[in-house]
C-alpha cells in the first residue's frame, strides 16, 4: 500500500505543478510564445515556470511508470487517474494551441460558413488571434462529426472560455468512454483490466494533451475503443447465447460500424482499424479461458479465416460506418473536403516523424556535398507507401488470430510512418495495445514517457530545438532496427557446407 500511495500522491503533486505551469505559461489569447529553450536559458521566464513544468512532468511520468506493476484494483486505477486529471481541468490549455483552432472552426460552422473552404482568419472568427499563425489560414482537416461537436460547443459556450470548457468536457467524455470499454477488451484477451486501464488513463499524454489540451483525439479514441469492444463481443458470443442470435448479431455489427464510422468522422486515421474489426466480429479471437485457448489452437491448425467468411460481417460493418459518416455529413451540410485538407497538416517538419527525419538527414548530407535538395517530400511519400504495405501485411497475418494486436500495430504503424507526428498521437495505439501482449505494451509505454516531455507549457516542441541532431539520431536508429534483424537472420541460415 505504501507504493500505491507514493504513486497516487506523487502523480498528484506532478499534476498540481503542471496546473501551475499552465497558468503561468500555457496557451493564452492572443497567441504569444511564452516559453522556449531560449527564454528559459535567458531567464525571461523566471524560475517558477520552468521549474514547475520540469518537476511536474518528471513526477507525473515517474509515478505512471512506477505504477505500471503496482495497480491494486481497477477502481484504484480509475480514482487515481481522475485525481490526476482534476487539477488540469480549470487551467489554461496545456501543451498546444489547437483547442483554439477547434473553437474557431466550430464558430465558423455555427455561423453558416464552410470550415473546409478557408482558414479561420478568413471566415471571420472573433477569436482568430488565439490560433497559432501556422493554422490561421489552413482549412479544417477534421471530419464532420467533430466539426458538429465543435459548432455545438461554440453555441453552448458563447465566448471563447465557454467554448474551450465545452470542448474540454467532450475530451473528458472521450477518455471516460475509453475507461468504460477498455476493460472489456482486456478481459477478452487475458490482460488484467486494471493494468490496461492504468496504462492508458494514467498516461501523462492523456492528462496533459487529451484533458488539459482538449485534443479531439480523445473523442476519436473513445469511439474507436467502443467500436472494437462491440465487435469483440459479437465475435466472442458463445454459440446458442442471446448475443449469438442472428438479429442481435446484425444489430451489434451495425452498431460497431456506426461507432467506428463516427471515429473516422473525427479523424480519418481511425479507418485503419475497420478491417481488423471485421476479423474480431467474425470470431477469430475468443475469451482467454482454457477452452478458448484450445479452440484457438484448433483454429490455428486449420489455417486462417476464409475470406468468404468475412464478407457478411464486413459488409454490415462497412454499411454501419458509411451510413453514420454519410448521415453526419448531410446533417453538417459539408462534403468530404476534409480529406483534401489533410495535406495541409504536413507543414510541420520535425524529426519526430521517422520519414521526415530520414528526409531531413538526406537533405543535410546533400548540402554538405554542395547539393541543395529537399528530400523530405520523397521520404514522406515513401513512408506512406510503406504504411500501405504494412497495413495489408498486418491484416493478412491477423486472419489467423491476433486481430486486436493487429489493430493496435496498425495504429502504431500509422503514427510511425505518417508525415507528421505529435506526442498525443501515441494515445491511438496505446488505447488498443494496452489490452494485448506485454511486449507490445512495454515499448509503447517507453515511447509515451519520452513523448510526454517533448512539449513545453504553451506547445513549443523541443524537437524544434534539436532538428538536425534528432533527425540523424532517428535515422541511425532506423538503420540499426533494419540491419540487426537481417544480420541475425543471416546467422540462422545454415552455411553452404551444411554445418
Amino acid at each position: 500500500m505504501l507504493r500505491a500511495r507514493l504513486v497516487r500522491y506523487g502523480g498528484l503533486a506532478g499534476s498540481l505543478l503542471l496546473a501551475l505551469a499552465a497558468q503561468l505559461g500555457g496557451a493564452t489569447r492572443p497567441w504569444h510564445p511564452t516559453m522556449t529553450p531560449r527564454t528559459v536559458f535567458s531567464g525571461t521566464d523566471g524560475v517558477l515556470l520552468p521549474l514547475s513544468w520540469l518537476l511536474g512532468t518528471s513526477l507525473l511520468i515517474g509515478a505512471w511508470w512506477l505504477g505500471r506493476t503496482a495497480v491494486p484494483s481497477l477502481r484504484w486505477a480509475y480514482v487515481t487517474a481522475a485525481v490526476w486529471a482534476v487539477p488540469l481541468l480549470p487551467v489554461l490549455p496545456l501543451g498546444s494551441y489547437d483547442v483554439y483552432s477547434y473553437a474557431c472552426q466550430g464558430y465558423a460552422l455555427a455561423a453558416g460558413h464552410d470550415p473546409y473552404a478557408a482558414g479561420v482568419s478568413v471566415l471571420g472568427c472573433p477569436w482568430a488571434d488565439a490560433v497559432a499563425p501556422t493554422w490561421r489560414a489552413a482549412p479544417a482537416p477534421y471530419g464532420p462529426v467533430f466539426l458538429l461537436l465543435a459548432a455545438g460547443a461554440a453555441k453552448l459556450g458563447g465566448g471563447l472560455a465557454g467554448t474551450v470548457a465545452v470542448l474540454r468536457a467532450l475530451a473528458v467524455l472521450g477518455v471516460v468512454l475509453v475507461g468504460a470499454c477498455l476493460p472489456v477488451l482486456a478481459r477478452r484477451h487475458g490482460v488484467p483490466p486494471e493494468r490496461a486501464a492504468w496504462l492508458v488513463l494514467a498516461c501523462p499524454l492523456v492528462a496533459v494533451h487529451l484533458v488539459a489540451g482538449a485534443h479531439n483525439d480523445a473523442v476519436m479514441v473513445g469511439l474507436l475503443v467502443a467500436g472494437l469492444a462491440v465487435a469483440t463481443a459479437v465475435g466472442a458470443a458463445p454459440p446458442g447465447s442471446r448475443l449469438d442470435r442472428p438479429a442481435v448479431r446484425l444489430a451489434l455489427l451495425a452498431g460497431a460500424g456506426v461507432l467506428l464510422g463516427l471515429a473516422v468522422g473525427v479523424k480519418v486515421t481511425a479507418v485503419v482499424v475497420l478491417p481488423f474489426a471485421v476479423l474480431l466480429s467474425a470470431g477469430t479471437e475468443q475469451p482467454a479461458t482454457v477452452v478458448a485457448r484450445r479452440e484457438r489452437q484448433d483454429r490455428q491448425g486449420s489455417g486462417p479465416v476464409p475470406l468468404r467468411a468475412l464478407l457478411r460481417p464486413g459488409a454490415v460493418l462497412a454499411a454501419g460506418a458509411a451510413g453514420a459518416l454519410g448521415a453526419v455529413s448531410l446533417a453538417a451540410g459539408l462534403g468530404f473536403g476534409w480529406i483534401r485538407n489533410l495535406a495541409d497538416s504536413g507543414v510541420s517538419v520535425q524529426w519526430t516523424s521517422p520519414p521526415t527525419a530520414v528526409g531531413l538527414s538526406v537533405s543535410a548530407l546533400a548540402r554538405v556535398f554542395g547539393a541543395d535538395i529537399d528530400a523530405v517530400p520523397v521520404a514522406r511519400l515513401a513512408g506512406v507507401v510503406a504504411l500501405a504495405a504494412v497495413l495489408v501485411a498486418l491484416w493478412w497475418r491477423a486472419r489467423g488470430g491476433g486481430a486486436l494486436l493487429g489493430a493496435g500495430l496498425a495504429l502504431a504503424a500509422t503514427v510511425a510512418l505518417a508525415p507528421v507526428f505529435h506526442p498525443w498521437y501515441l494515445t491511438w495505439p496505446l488505447a488498443v495495445l494496452a489490452a494485448t501482449s506485454v511486449g507490445a505494451r512495454r515499448w509503447l509505454a517507453a515511447a509515451c514517457a519520452v513523448a510526454a516531455a517533448l512539449c513545453l507549457p504553451d506547445g513549443y516542441n523541443l524537437a524544434l530545438a534539436t532538428r538536425v541532431q534528432g533527425a540523424f539520431a532517428v535515422t541511425a536508429l532506423l538503420v540499426v532496427m533494419l540491419v540487426v534483424p537481417l544480420v541475425r537472420a543471416r546467422r540462422r541460415v545454415p552455411g553452404r557446407t551444411g554445418s
